[in-house]
């Protein structure tokens, strides 16, 4: 799956990226961003997904055990492996994350996308919403360079970092004087002029909303990690 911010993300640090190539989550639904296109071209590039569809190559749940992982993947592992808007969808989302660990080279990446703020939306059932130190606790064998880690919400190249900020739309004016931005100041006066009639009222109560936001990150897994030597030996 993925949006428009997902695939710019991911195309700013694709130098970050080698095959072989692992996509989750791959079946296209329509409206789902194109990874293939982009490192496809040495034809090492395995899309799968839990249903058959467009773009799927393998049919596996990432959940069930590694035997039978390895069995529908050939034993393969790879150099780089997407996994954008999929884990809020599992049911068991460390289990998943224990064998995408698994699948990965020796030195091997992950890209993840993760919802933080995001409407319920079921492909086919919605489940979690993560934090990046969420994300860290579900792969604690890779590392997660902070340069690598940024949030963005649902507005086309609106990118920010992950802090205590993230996703956050102030209904003060504070903040907003504080960092020039009188165009937001203009706004929070103008809703706090319409509460006056009863208007957005609800909205004007509230110390901030939160804007769709979704979290992405790059971690790696170290050449000498206990993963990688048993992959290494067995590649």
């Amino acid at each position: 799956m993925g949006d428009y911010n997902q695939t710019l993300f991911v195309s700013r640090h694709a130098e970050q990226f080698d095959g072989p190539f692992l996509e989750v989550g791959s079946r296209d639904y329509g409206s789902t961003q194109d990874l293939r296109t982009m490192f496809a071209a040495g034809g090492d590039y395995v899309g799968v997904d839990a249903v058959a569809g467009p773009g799927v190559d393998v049919v596996v749940d990432l959940t069930e055990q590694p035997e039978v992982i390895d069995a529908k993947l050939n034993s393969k592992r790879f150099g780089t492996i997407f996994c954008l808007s999929v884990l809020e969808h599992c049911r068991q989302p460390f289990r998943m994350a224990e064998n995408l660990t698994r699948l990965l080279k020796p030195g091997g990446r992950i890209c993840i996308s993760v919802s933080f703020a995001w409407q319920f939306h079921a492909y086919p059932d919605d489940y979690w919403r993560f934090t990046h130190e969420g994300v860290k606790a579900l792969f604690p064998k890779l590392e997660f360079p902070d340069e690598l880690i940024a949030t963005a919400t649902s507005l086309d190249d609106d990118f920010g970092t992950a802090d205590a900020q993230m996703g956050k739309m102030s209904l003060g004016t504070k903040s907003y004087r504080k960092e020039g931005r009188f165009f937001r100041v203009l706004s929070v006066l103008t809703l706090r002029m319409l509460s006056l009639f009863g208007i957005l009222r609800w909205l004007s109560r509230h110390r901030h909303v939160l804007a769709p936001t979704n979290i992405m990150m790059v971690g790696t897994l170290p050449e000498c990690d206990e993963y990688g030597g048993l992959q290494a030996k067995r590649n």
